[in-house]
């Protein structure tokens, strides 16, 4: 194996060096910019600017003043489904991630404005369609938090061409608001 830095390639070696370091560190801030470009999709372009962008490992990409919170598609997934929460929606994510229990006080609001690759309507943890799990792909979509008594007028039926409730009767129910089609 070569050597580098063992003074037989003179000044090559060392700027070598330097060179691959710096390009790794630019490979870091290009995969970084390609969190921040998915996780700011999910926001409407006036909020894009203002929002903190955090990655799956609680990495902040880029600082925010206007209190979102944007996260890239989970690493876990194929495609898409980067969203943007607002402090309620990141109690709600920390207690659904944890599987701990929750229950929405207040008013909350995520952007989901590049659609998502699916999720059951009535299973928060379901991880792919089932028979009976009424998976559903979202298009460009709104999440609403709300106490349990704001969401009990809306329908379960996400094919209602309209609003609806999601993973009803679950600590994790919120309303769904469809604002662009289905892929």
């Amino acid at each position: 194996m070569m050597n580098l830095t063992d003074g037989k390639m003179g000044m090559a070696g060392p700027c070598l060096v330097v060179l691959l370091a710096s390009l790794a560190g630019h490979g870091v801030a290009v995969a970084d910019q390609a969190k921040i470009d998915d996780a700011l999709a999910a926001a409407w372009p006036g909020m894009a600017e203002g929002a903190q962008v955090v990655d799956w490992e609680g990495n902040v990409l880029k600082e925010g003043s206007n209190g979102y919170t944007c996260l890239p598609t989970p690493p876990s997934m194929t495609g898409t489904a980067p969203m943007c929460l607002d402090e309620a929606w990141q109690a709600w994510g920390q207690a659904w991630q944890n599987k701990e229990p929750f229950e929405a006080e207040s008013m909350g609001i995520a952007y989901m404005l590049a659609g998502d690759e699916g999720a059951s309507n009535v299973d928060p943890y379901a991880e792919g369609p089932t028979d009976d799990n009424e998976w559903i792909v979202e298009g460009a979509h709104l999440m609403l938090l709300a106490p349990a008594a704001l969401l009990e007028g809306y329908p379960t039926d996400p094919h209602n061409g309209g609003p609806y409730v999601m993973w009803k009767g679950t600590d994790y129910q919120h309303l769904m608001v469809p604002v662009g089609a289905r892929d």
